[in-house]
């Protein structure tokens, strides 16, 4: 029988012992930690110099040749290019690539968008096209002349017609049935300005023009088509009236947010039932240009100062002031792009400024500029120009 030697018996601290383990783990805990705080501090920086960085030139990704666009417009509808004029509307992608056209004739063709659905109609026209992805989902002819138009997110439309006496609003579906409709007379003093549909398609909003012993009014109604408006009488949900204030625009941001427009104050209305005022931004003099997203309002003065033409402030819908900067383009069109860009563009020059008020770019063409449009990516965008469109990335 072999004699095992060799083996020894070994006392062993297990509260010493669990102690090391402990202490091990925190130090992994702790490399784990500080390696997470440098990746996001390096993120961090990174992000912060792309959003203040500036761009002065571009790199064409691809280029398709165009034809004259001097009687287009443009805009962008998911992500893709939209162009219309008076004989029809082209829908493509960034590339050129067709993904559908719809021919029509039209006097004053504008568009309206909510996400996936867009309405093309003819103003003081009676054609109206409710359209999305894929093309034309209705073609509805209203009979009377329309006023504006405004859509929802499921494609419902309403719609504000006149028969020059009388006024007229209805709502229809992507099927073309008459879902609601009510009637505004002329005689009795106010006239409607303008309409507004939530995104929920639940709310209408009507902007409402009033005069009185030579006085102009504005008197903005709210109607709710669910099971709250159905409790109050003709659905109305509340009614705001301003004296000495003309509010000539109105729309309707998200499901429950919605601006009023006015000649010396813009007015931000909250309520996912009952709409009420949530704040007033005061305007310091008349403004040249108000433009708007579904989450910031701008607002555009001219300047007297020649190397500063006009001066810009946006606000978020909160009423708070994020961006105040100035421009010395001269320009023809300032829009919130799809990426909450103030776009600022005339015949050959173009400014884009981010929320946080940095001059992101700075550029003139030498060729006339029709369209600067944000696309998906990072500083990717498309430039309709004199004989090209071109996708182009910023450097």
């Amino acid at each position: 029988m072999t004699k095992k030697e060799g083996f020894k018996t070994v006392e062993t601290d297990l509260e010493e012992l669990e102690e090391k383990i402990h202490d091990h783990r925190k130090k992994i805990f702790k490399r784990i930690v500080i390696t997470i705080i440098a990746v996001l501090a390096v993120f961090a920086a990174a992000q912060l110099w792309m959003a203040l960085r500036s761009y002065d030139s571009y790199d064409i990704k691809n280029s398709v040749d165009q034809g004259d666009k001097s009687a287009v417009q443009f805009g962008t509808f998911c992500g893709n290019v939209i162009e219309y004029s008076n004989d029809g509307a082209v829908y493509m992608y960034g590339n050129g690539e067709l993904i559908w056209n719809q021919a029509f004739e039209m006097a004053s063709p504008h568009i309206e968008k909510c996400e996936t659905y867009m309405a093309i109609y003819d103003k003081n026209g009676t054609d109206l096209f409710i359209m999305n992805k894929e093309g034309v989902v209705k073609e509805i002819d209203t009979s009377l002349p329309i006023s504006t138009v405004c859509i929802a997110r499921q494609g419902t439309i309403a719609v504000l017609l006149n028969d020059g006496e009388n006024y007229y609003v209805k709502l229809y579906d992507t099927a073309g049935k008459e879902l609601a409709s009510g009637e505004f007379y002329g005689e009795k003093g106010s006239i409607p300005v303008d309409i507004a549909l939530s995104f929920d398609a639940k709310k209408l909003a009507v902007d409402m023009m009033s005069i009185n012993a030579g006085k102009v009014s504005t008197i903005v109604s709210f109607y709710n088509f669910g099971s709250v408006g159905q409790n109050e009488i003709d659905n109305n949900v509340g009614t705001y009236t301003y004296e000495d204030v003309l509010v000539p625009e109105i729309a309707y941001v998200s499901d429950k947010k919605m601006i009023a427009i006015g000649d010396s104050e813009i007015i931000i209305f909250d309520g996912k039932e009952k709409p009420a005022e949530k704040t007033k931004v005061e305007l310091d003099k008349e403004a040249d240009n108000v433009f708007y997203s579904d989450d910031y309002v701008g607002i555009a003065y001219k300047n007297n100062d020649e190397k500063c033409t006009s001066h810009i402030i946006v606000y978020d819908m909160n009423g708070k002031m994020v961006m105040e900067n100035d421009t010395a383009i001269n320009y023809s069109k300032i829009e919130m792009n799809a990426n909450n860009e103030v776009c600022v563009t005339s015949d050959y020059e173009c400014e884009i400024y981010t929320v946080h008020g940095v001059k992101k770019f700075s550029y003139t063409f030498d060729t006339q500029l029709y369209a600067m449009l944000y696309e998906d990516g990072l500083n990717n965008y498309i430039i309709i120009h004199e004989g090209t469109m071109d996708e182009v990335r910023l450097k």
